[in-house]
């Protein structure tokens, strides 16, 4: 059944997973934050693959075969708070962590939960004369390969 991403899907930031399946507890993900409400855009999250060339002398047609995985450019935009520094302080720079998105929403034994090992190299205020709420752009580097679709705790 199809769905909107916006009202289900859930994105935390928790400092530590214990395990080296990637798959968070209740209790860390309870000592996350659920950053879901302050979120106003989101890019990259995915892995994407450079795939190699393998030309050869019996076809004109150049095929390819499956190279390199990496993560794509991340970041996630919240929306600054006029009297709280929760993001520039909780995200700044050099912050190591774990992003969980639950792609389907945060349900005990939903599938759909994407697990990022995560540090943060930027924490940018935006600044407009654009008639427009205050915006911070948080990037982040993906430092190990992710956990997708896991089932939530």
């Amino acid at each position: 059944m199809r769905f909107n991403r916006k009202g289900t899907t859930k994105i935390y930031f928790l400092p530590t997973i214990a395990a080296t399946t990637l798959i968070p507890t209740t209790a860390e993900i309870t000592a996350g934050t659920d950053y879901t409400g302050q979120i106003n855009a989101v890019e990259g999250w995915s892995l994407e693959n450079q795939p190699i060339e393998t030309p050869d002398m019996a076809s004109t047609f150049v095929s390819k075969i499956g190279g390199d995985d990496s993560a794509a450019d991340s970041s996630l935009t919240f929306y600054e708070d006029s009297t709280a520094d929760d993001i520039e302080t909780d995200l700044a720079k050099g912050t190591t962590g774990y992003i969980v998105i639950f792609s389907k929403g945060k349900t005990t034994g939903a599938k759909g939960m994407d697990v990022f090992p995560v540090t943060v190299v930027s924490n940018s205020k935006s600044y407009s004369t654009d008639n427009e709420a205050a915006k911070i752009t948080v990037q982040f580097t993906i430092n190990s390969r992710p956990l997708f679709n896991g089932t939530a705790p």
